[in-house]
């Protein structure tokens, strides 16, 4: 007899206000989630049916005392087949972010190839289309620039497209390395863009000086790395940041103006905000 297949739980979060939702979705990843998507005012993951679920819940309680979760056995699925269906190619001004299915109907040149896998980053999100479109005003060709947070490097690809002549995607998930590392090679940059697993705060100032900074992190992360970023930039550096709800918009207006920040430009899709900033 054939064992059955394995199963997986989805875990839903509600988090009680927009003030804890940073919190929730760090904690969840603290807690060993390899991937968070939000579906209308939830935050979903999906996790193996072997996995401690109480850890998860008790790392959401942590964060957020009111949260309502909710949890669901789903049978095991095939996600290549499932990223087939739902993963589209995404053209963003001069640029296009791609699965390699759909990738040979566009220009080589100036198309982002990305294998969907658990890594952050398939142009499918908004954060991460907002940042492409704004920094097609920003790279110049020669430019040095750090991409942090990178997930599946795609904006760190994005820039070498642009021009960039030297591109590090500074990444701390280390289940996340190999898919960006493919990704570099996949789209024939690998002579300009470096792929190092750690920590920003530790690693960006060894990269410094750079001329452009890429983040796509959560808003209370940028918050504490905006010092760091502006010491790495040159004088006349850039950084774009995304990751930032629209609730939050004033909030990081008021940061980025208490940093010494002026803003350049600003993208906005759904309910995300992006924006470019420098000194």
């Amino acid at each position: 007899m054939s064992a059955s297949p394995a199963k997986w739980i989805r875990l839903a979060v509600r988090p009680s206000s927009v003030d804890r939702r940073d919190a929730v979705s760090a904690a969840l990843f603290a807690a060993g989630s390899q991937g968070v998507h939000e579906d209308g005012e939830l935050f979903v993951t999906h996790l193996e049916a072997v996995t401690d679920v109480a850890t998860f819940e008790r790392a959401v309680h942590e964060a957020d005392a009111q949260a309502s979760i909710d949890t669901s056995e789903i049978p095991a699925v095939d996600w290549s087949v499932m990223w087939r269906d739902r993963i589209g190619a995404h053209t963003l001004g001069a640029l296009t972010v791609s699965p390699p299915w759909l990738a040979g109907q566009f220009d080589p040149a100036r198309t982002i190839v990305i294998e969907p896998q658990m890594a952050f980053g398939t142009g499918e999100h908004a954060t991460t289309r907002g940042v492409v479109r704004l920094m097609q005003g920003v790279i110049r060709a020669g430019d040095q620039v750090a991409d942090i947070g990178a997930g599946s490097a795609v904006l760190g690809i994005a820039a070498a497209k642009l021009g960039a002549s030297r591109v590090v995607a500074i990444e701390m998930d280390p289940d996340a390395i190999p898919n960006a590392e493919e990704n570099v090679v996949r789209n024939d940059v690998s002579e300009r863009v470096t792929v190092i697993e750690g920590d920003a705060t530790l690693l960006l100032p060894l990269v410094a000086p750079v001329r452009v900074v890429l983040a796509n992190i959560i808003s209370s992360v940028l918050t504490e790395l905006l010092p760091v970023i502006g010491r790495s930039l040159t004088p006349d550096g850039v950084a774009i940041l995304s990751g930032i709800l629209m609730e939050e918009r004033s909030g990081m207006l008021a940061a980025i103006a208490a940093g010494g920040w002026r803003v350049l430009s600003e993208d906005a899709e759904e309910q995300w905000w992006s924006v470019s900033i420098c000194r």
